[in-house]
């Protein structure tokens, strides 16, 4: 059987049982130092009590007791004794940093509530917890398994409040804590967790869980005892020797199981799996080959995470096999590090590569996280990447140099190309998968090649919002689509400003020299001056109503000089107006700061919604528009370049010309439309040809919406087995 971590709550936990745990495995360390940590503890907890009646002192001993299990170094233990002291006790970081060291001192303050700070939400409050948290993890990583650790303990004693409070504590521990526990790699916290989570969150669920496995739990046992005999004996036969387990799997694997299903306890077959654990990698592999030559192996349940590592460094092999008596069975195999590193994560680490420096190269996401935390103000955005995207999984994707990348599942190209880095991700124009052109909403399988192709010229649209799957790369296209609008704003504001200060007799230069401006910033609660044109372009403030917070300009104003004003107001709302109609309006490409303007794309690119392009003046044809890569730009254009972009709004479809390469066989071209039509773009012609070489060719001019329709359109025409290329012409 396995011998999983046992995180349950010990009413009778002591110093003295909690120094014989750690010296079984951390002989030499500074036990005197650690019963000071436990004295301090007491007296500063002393009279309080915790919701179960139990005095507070058995809560900071119990997580220190987990984060024994864990095998944890000392400055953690005394971290997780000491953790609420500041919190609760009133006592200093700097008294933590004199009794014991800077490094306990960083743990603890890193842990601790922002208790001082009045929120209005109690969602928000903890938000700023969160980050507090992060920030305090990427110092020293430590803080975050203390705080699982201690959370772990509350879940185990979560009985004992309210069912309000039960459900809340419990969802926030399966949003953020769980995800956690899985991107460090402690695995047996992630399980232990899940189940609590499902006991409190669905306790109808979990017990009626609990009762169906509890009623064949004898069946079961023999049935793992006898599976163990066989496996073992398979092994011996080509000289392997390996400790075999088995057990059932969590509750709350099965109700995934079951939820993902749609079907009852009875009906799901793997709720049973065997742990090979070997001597090194190759006996893995060999290990592997007896498994599946002694057991049919299910088509497709073959993992291999030793090769190809998940990204919190779990390693190990996984199979489902039709065992003895045509049980399904999940088999992992894999060594006694690997097993070791599964189950305690980042922890195991501390043994295997002594401490911080050993790991610190392999956890980019805390810094991720802590750069991410700087760039974004909201709470919400903040809580979305943290729920969404830390317990990545699911689909392992290779660059085109073969280095692997773990991607969520549904991710597409545009993910990976963020993934990879925010500037590719906002250039990306399109991707090869496989060597094959995909749409940007291509969903990428496990195994798959990614090249991104960029240009220097494309820039987000709001489309690709919906595209992405990752919160991360949604908030990067937000933040950018925000500061475009922001400068645009600001421009417009610092124009209508001008003019209305020159109408007072003074320069925008001059009034922002007066000493008034920190008065007529705090009266318009703005923070400064860029502000306080992005309020004014964006149409919050009005040119007047700035000018009249100044006392000093109030008195140069005249009846022409408020009539000047409230036309400078006018013109400011219908200038706002049309900047909103801008994206409406019935043309596909928008001319910079010009209405009306006759557009016409040329012929010999025919750019379509998706390309790069620019604009040129052409004499009495108004502004040709025409792909950043043409090289048939009429020389006499090119002095006269205008700034053109897509309106993302407009709804058209666009004449395109594309040229199929294929095998000349009877009813190809039927095949290639019928294709065609199923993704519902139009065939406006077609024209065929025979090449030599029994080759066909064939030049359809199709209608797309944009650029991403007519890759998605090229990739299906692509996957006729008969057609050798696909070109756009």
């Amino acid at each position: 059987m396995f011998h999983r971590l046992d995180f349950s709550h010990e009413r009778d936990l002591n110093i003295d049982e909690l120094v014989k745990r750690m010296e079984a495995y951390y002989p030499d360390a500074d036990f005197a130092l650690l019963r000071k940590a436990y004295l301090f503890a007491e007296k500063s907890h002393k009279g309080q009590m915790r919701s179960s009646g139990e005095e507070y002192i058995i809560h900071p001993l119990n997580v220190a007791g987990t984060l024994v299990k864990l095998r944890m170094d000392m400055d953690s233990v005394i971290a997780g004794l000491l953790h609420d002291v500041v919190e609760d006790c009133d006592v200093t970081p700097e008294e933590i940093e004199k009794e014991f060291s800077p490094e306990i001192a960083q743990i603890v303050v890193g842990l601790t509530k922002i208790s001082k700070i009045k929120f209005k939400t109690k969602e928000e409050s903890q938000a700023e917890n969160f980050r507090k948290m992060v920030v305090a993890m990427a110092k020293d990583l430590r803080v975050i398994i203390v705080k699982l650790s201690d959370r772990m303990h509350n879940m185990r004693t979560l009985q004992y409040v309210s069912d309000e409070k039960q459900k809340k504590i419990a969802t926030e521990t399966l949003e953020i804590y769980v995800p956690l526990a899985s991107r460090l790699g402690i695995n047996s916290v992630k399980g232990e967790l899940e189940d609590l989570c499902l006991r409190f969150m669905k306790p109808e669920i979990y017990y009626r869980l609990a009762e169906k496995v509890a009623m064949k739990k004898s069946e079961r046992d023999v049935y793992i005892r006898e599976t163990i005999d066989v496996i073992k004996e398979k092994l011996l036969e080509y000289s392997v020797k390996s400790d075999v387990k088995g057990r059932s799997k969590h509750f709350y694997s099965i109700y995934k199981k079951m939820n993902a299903r749609g079907v009852d306890f009875e009906q799901i077959q793997d709720v049973l799996a065997f742990r090979l654990i070997v001597s090194n990698i190759t006996e893995c592999y060999k290990a592997l080959g007896i498994i599946h030559s002694s057991f049919t192996p299910i088509p497709g349940r073959f993992k291999d995470y030793i090769a190809i590592p998940k990204v919190n460094n779990y390693q190990s092999l996984h199979t489902t096999v039709i065992g003895p008596k045509a049980e399904r069975i999940e088999i992992q195999i894999r060594t006694q590090e690997m097993d070791e590193i599964a189950e305690r994560g980042i922890a195991a680490h501390w043994k295997y590569k002594e401490g911080k420096n050993g790991f610190a190269k392999k956890l980019d996401w805390v810094q991720e996280l802590l750069e991410f935390n700087k760039s974004v103000d909201n709470n919400d955005d903040f809580m979305d990447v943290v729920k969404n995207d830390l317990d990545v999984g699911g689909v392992f994707v290779f660059t085109p140099d073969g280095d692997v990348r773990e991607l969520r599942y549904g991710a597409t190209p545009l993910d990976f190309a963020y993934a990879v880095h925010t500037e590719i991700g906002h250039k990306c124009v399109g991707a090869k998968v496989n060597s094959r052109m995909v749409p940007l909403r291509y969903t990428l399988k496990s195994g798959d090649t990614v090249e991104i192709l960029t240009s220097k010229s494309q820039t987000p649209n709001k489309d690709w919002i919906n595209i992405v799957k990752s919160s991360k790369a949604k908030q990067k296209i937000k933040q950018w689509l925000l500061k475009v609008e922001r400068e645009k704003n600001k421009e417009v504001g610092r124009e209508i400003l001008e003019k209305a200060f020159r109408v007072v007799g003074t320069s925008m230069k001059n009034a922002f020299k007066l000493n008034e401006l920190p008065k007529v910033l705090k009266s318009l609660s703005v923070s400064n001056e860029d502000d306080l044109l992005i309020n004014v372009g964006s149409g919050k403030f009005t040119a007047k109503q700035v000018v009249e917070e100044f006392p000093s300009l109030k008195q140069n104003e005249d009846e022409n000089a408020i009539n000047e004003l409230n036309e400078i107001d006018s013109f400011s709302k219908k200038l706002s107006k049309s900047a909103r109609r801008k994206s409406n309006k019935d043309n596909a490409v928008i001319v910079d700061g010009m209405n009306d303007v006759m557009v016409r794309m040329a012929r010999c690119c025919n750019p379509i919604p998706g390309d790069p392009i620019t604009g040129y003046i052409t004499r009495g044809r108004g502004i040709t528009v025409h792909t950043t890569r043409c090289n048939r730009v009429d020389s006499a254009e090119v002095g006269r370049g205008v700034s053109v972009e897509w309106n993302s709004d407009f709804s058209f479809k666009h004449p395109v010309n594309i040229r199929v390469i294929t095998h000349d066989k009877p009813g190809i071209l039927s095949q290639i439309s019928k294709n065609i039509n199923n993704l519902g773009v139009n065939i406006r012609s077609a024209l065929a040809k025979s090449l030599p070489d029994r080759k066909g060719s064939f030049i359809f001019e199709i209608e797309v919406n944009d650029f991403s329709e007519l890759l998605k359109t090229i990739s299906s025409v692509e996957a006729i087995e008969e057609v050798i290329s696909v070109n756009r012409v």
